[in-house]
């Protein structure tokens, strides 16, 4: 909590503070689909910039796309309001407007088969309820300077991860 004055009554009055206003961008990338994986968020808060990046030895692009989008989340350590910038109309979609239908039915899609990812959706779920969360989607390999940059950290984090340099992430 934060307290000033009130300068007429000289007493403390309760000023509520402000959460944090951060930009994320996150991409996955696989070679091959399913294949060796990356992926890559950069976090923005003001001047500020912090890159994040995983790898996974055999997984999908989805999975990837999801997890850049759960680690950056994760990685916020307190509650803050969030546009999270994809150019995953899967994630987009899942998050926004598939996942009320997925919880409804039991984590099955409308079909009655099962939810693909679904331990991932149900972490994406649970980490966007600590924060305020708005999705964007953008447009992939368009000259996006944040998407661009994602794209590059999930292309070297597999790189990275081939040659052993970076371990894989558990989740992949």
């Amino acid at each position: 909590m934060m307290y000033s004055m009130d300068p007429e009554k000289e007493t403390p009055m309760y000023v509520p503070q402000m959460p944090l206003s951060v930009s994320i961008h996150t991409d996955g990338a696989c070679s091959g689909n399913p294949g060796p994986g990356g992926w890559g968020a950069l976090l923005q808060y003001g001047p500020h910039e912090k890159n994040l990046s995983g790898f996974a030895p055999q997984t999908t692009n989805n999975r990837m796309e999801m997890l850049a989008a759960i680690r950056a989340l994760e990685a916020l350590t307190r509650p803050c309001r969030v546009i999270v910038n994809t150019d995953s109309s899967y994630v987009k979609n899942g998050i926004t407007q598939w996942l009320p239908g997925w919880k409804a039915r039991g984590w099955r899609k409308s079909d009655g088969k099962p939810v693909l990812n679904a331990e991932l959706w149900q972490r994406l779920d649970a980490v966007c309820l600590k924060h305020e969360v708005e999705w964007r989607w953008v447009k992939g390999h368009a000259g996006n300077p944040g998407n661009e940059a994602a794209d590059q950290l999930a292309r070297e984090a597999i790189q990275s991860g081939q040659s052993g340099a970076l371990p894989p992430d558990p989740a992949g």
